[in-house]
């Protein structure tokens, strides 16, 4: 039985239990905060994050309960996050690594333009490179899981993208620093927010076009604020974080301490990713439903515009090695990694 069957099927049958009442033997003796930034009827929030607090629930004879608060209900702003989990404001939380620009700088390797595949695959070269390069960065907090979503595509209020060039002058919005740099070199305006606030800024013509992956379309209603997608396989992913604050997991006894190890690492980061691959579908359809142009760059075009984003890699190997890091061999490691969990998965 593969990774993402076993996954979903300990998911399912955790809430089952939790259904019919049976899998809560006692009162909880641990409630911790989940803090997030999506609205409740996301993925993220209904398929991976109130599943896993379910199963971690069920895990520990009702022992454990967590609470999700979505939509950053606990109040700041979503860069926020990792921080509010650090310090202790929030048990755990689920957040954007490239919204704290900086703090994770190993982990912006698989930012890279056209280093993206599928996200089951990616998410576990993620966790097996978080695991071995980034304990530093991460020596703050108890990692639950590192992932990526689905290869991200470009939705156009007004214009068609068809090449490169007609993202000359168009305000678009910047998914991570890195992709930022790539799309100013194609003529855009990039301008950073998070994801919640996009459907706000499309409505306003303060964004022409929204890049992000399709699974967030739907949620968000993307798709009733725009009329174009164009999809370039493989342009780029977000990194995320699920980690939660180190005291509160060191509050456990060692069998509950088991329940929160058995619902992380490597086989976690494949069910999120495997999640987001599933939903990028759903979020298409809703787009083809609402009658939107859906554009698929062609193989010419494609190259086109690797060779004209081939100076974003150049530039971070430059800029992480001025910075102390080996930064070839972090990107040797991100490559063979995908290369591996990829060829795994087929």
């Amino acid at each position: 039985m593969g990774i993402k069957s076993s996954l979903k099927q300990s998911f399912a049958a955790c809430a089952l239990l939790l259904s019919c009442g049976n899998a809560i033997s006692a009162e909880a003796e641990y409630t911790f905060k989940l803090h997030h930034f999506l609205p409740p009827p996301s993925m993220a929030h209904s398929k991976f994050l109130q599943p896993w607090a379910d199963k971690v629930m069920a895990e520990s004879d009702g022992r454990i309960k967590i609470d999700l608060y979505p939509a950053m209900q606990l109040g700041g702003k979503p860069p926020a996050l990792f921080d509010q989990v650090r310090k202790g404001i929030v048990d755990i939380s689920w957040t954007v690594t490239g919204y704290t620009p900086g703090r994770f700088p190993k982990s912006t390797v698989f930012e890279l333009p056209f280093i993206a595949t599928d996200a089951k695959p990616m998410s576990m070269a993620m966790q097996e490179y978080a695991e071995k390069e980034m304990a530093d960065e991460l020596k703050d907090v108890h990692l639950l899981a590192m992932h990526v979503h689905a290869p991200g595509s470009l939705h156009s209020r007004e214009k068609p993208i068809h090449t490169a060039a007609d993202l000359e002058g168009m305000k678009l919005r910047a998914p991570n620093k890195t992709m930022a740099n790539a799309f100013a070199k194609l003529g855009a305006n990039p301008v950073f927010m998070p994801v919640p606030q996009m459907p706000s800024a499309l409505s306003k013509g303060v964004l022409d076009v929204a890049v992000l992956p399709y699974e967030v379309v739907k949620p968000l209603k993307i798709h009733q604020l725009v009329k174009h997608h164009t999809e370039v396989p493989g342009l780029y992913a977000n990194t995320f974080i699920f980690s939660m604050n180190k005291k509160a997991y060191d509050s456990l006894p060692a069998d509950l301490q088991k329940v929160i190890d058995n619902n992380s690492g490597i086989e976690l980061a494949g069910h999120i990713g495997a999640l987001f691959d599933q939903y990028e579908a759903v979020g298409r359809q809703a787009a083809v439903e609402q009658g939107n142009e859906i554009y698929q760059l062609p193989p010419a075009e494609v190259e086109s515009w690797k060779s004209k984003l081939s100076f974003v890699t150049e530039d971070w190997l430059k800029d992480m090695q001025s910075d102390g890091y080996d930064a070839q061999k972090l990107l040797d490691e991100a490559h063979a990694l995908i290369a591996k969990y990829a060829a795994a998965d087929k």
